[in-house]
């Protein structure tokens, strides 16, 4: 078990408000679910918080998102991203959050792995989906960052984001 009060916390993570796809229909959402999720992390462990985010945004409509999201992934695309952090080497633990996108992170979150050393830190991912949990994110983040600890990640079901708060509390209370 690791004490989070002698560990520097980072919450970093990638959500997209707008129109979303939540339940079977489109719906508009004013802060993204993994947005949602992450600042009930942040309230429970009071750590740092840094957003993920493209030079480039996406589209506000959900197909045409979804449709860019596919190429970037066939790619292998790396966008580029809008900030960076320049304190990477303080965090000793990183909350990674993101949706679920064809099965895997979207790729700005790959392009923030890539800019820093994980090595010795420990990764602890989170997402939002709408049926395929993890997908194949954590074996993605284990090869992206071989030399980091990687805890056992959560899915949260996009629709439940906002009732999260008790999935969140019973899963840090798990591994951390």
């Amino acid at each position: 078990m690791m004490n989070l009060k002698e560990e520097k916390c980072l919450i970093a993570y990638f959500s997209r408000a707008g129109n979303n796809y939540v339940n079977g229909r489109i719906v508009n959402l004013s802060i993204g679910n993994t947005e949602v999720v992450a600042k009930m992390i942040q309230e429970m462990t009071e750590a740092d918080v840094f957003q993920i985010d493209p030079v480039n945004s996406y589209p506000e409509d959900y197909m045409e998102t979804t449709e860019i999201a596919q190429k970037e992934l066939g790619e292998n695309a790396r966008p580029e991203l809008s900030a960076h952090l320049d304190d990477m080497d303080s965090y000793d633990v990183i909350f990674l959050g993101y949706p679920n996108w064809w099965g895997t992170m979207p790729m700005a979150v790959f392009t923030f792995l890539e800019e820093y050393d994980f090595s010795e830190k420990t990764i602890v991912p989170f997402c939002t989906h709408e049926g395929s949990g993890l997908g194949r994110s954590e074996k993605d983040i284990a090869k992206v960052c071989p030399k980091a600890r990687l805890l056992k990640g959560l899915a949260i079901h996009g629709a439940c984001a906002s009732d999260a708060k008790k999935d969140v509390t019973d899963w840090l209370s798990n591994i951390l």
